[in-house]
């Protein structure tokens, strides 16, 4: 079988994770590659998520490196196992790589934690206040481009919608306040997102200006929990685009600012009373 032309994040991770595997071993790929019956560049691949393997491949390689991490072998047989495609590839040919990726890290997630600093989290936008966000985009995009986009935000929603995924977010008070679409779309958007914090399996926690310190650099971050605490990842929202983190030092880093804003965000009573008064405080700019 050729090898894959474009890999999907699940077998890029895959990948990486048979690669750290192998380096925890002290392995060189060659090495690996003569213990377990493949040649380096098949390794290669293998770690480059180019080409597959059958779930014995990958506990023959396991035992090669004496990986006792019986959990994790298990997560990463699930995701050979793991077959089906996606909703999201239906739009593969419509939209970038980015958007894709993002609906696949979440879609296989077992819980969701999200930190925005600019604006309300895509999972919880209302469709008027998505379309937006689009809007504002540089260089503009066509009226079908931010519809597609907005269609796409929407449907990922449906994980947390459905009860299907836990989620919890911490807003700060900037993204409260950003005015996407006018101050008539904020206030429809601050009003879903109150009934949207009462949904079982959605937490909604404020940080307001009035907090002394923020936790991190002020990024938009998701931490999206696997299977088991290493198949966690990072998502990172730039200007360029998505970025993407994985690495052992990373997680650990991301997990110390999540742990410090649940120990400084408002209770989730108090976030709905902040996001109540900041609403009033829009409707009387247009009253």
């Amino acid at each position: 079988m050729p090898p894959r032309p474009n890999p999907t994040i699940r077998q890029r991770r895959l990948g990486t994770e048979l690669r750290r595997m192998r380096e925890q071993a002290g392995l060189g790929g060659s090495q690996l590659g003569r213990a377990v019956g493949m040649s380096p560049a098949q390794v290669t691949q293998m770690e480059s998520g180019r080409i597959g393997i059958s779930v014995e491949c990958l506990r023959t390689i396991a035992a090669a490196c004496n990986c006792a991490n019986r959990p994790l072998v298990d997560a990463l047989a699930d995701i050979i196992g793991d077959r089906g495609k996606g909703w999201w590839e239906a739009y593969r040919e419509v939209l970038t790589t980015d958007f894709l990726e993002v609906a696949e890290v979440e879609s296989h997630a077992q819980e969701i934690a999200i930190c925005t600093t600019t604006y309300i989290p895509g999972l919880l936008q209302t469709g008027a206040y998505a379309s937006a966000v689009f809007t504002r985009l540089y260089p503009p995009l066509s009226r079908t481009e931010i519809d597609v986009r907005t269609a796409f935000r929407i449907q990922r929603q449906q994980i947390v919608r459905s009860g299907r995924t836990s989620l919890r977010t911490y807003i700060h008070e900037a993204a409260l306040r950003m005015q996407f679409g006018g101050p008539i779309v904020l206030a429809q958007q601050l009003e879903a997102l109150i009934e949207d914090s009462t949904r079982p399996g959605i937490s909604v926690r404020v940080v307001p200006f009035a907090l002394d310190t923020f936790p991190g650099s002020g990024e938009n971050l998701t931490f999206a929990m696997g299977m088991v605490p290493e198949l966690d990842t990072v998502q990172m929202d730039v200007s360029q685009g998505t970025l993407f983190f994985d690495s052992p030092a990373d997680l650990a880093k991301q997990r110390v600012i999540f742990d410090r804003l649940d120990s400084t965000a408002l209770s989730e009573d108090g976030s709905r009373d902040f996001i109540r008064s900041i609403k009033k405080e829009i409707e009387a700019s247009y009253a």
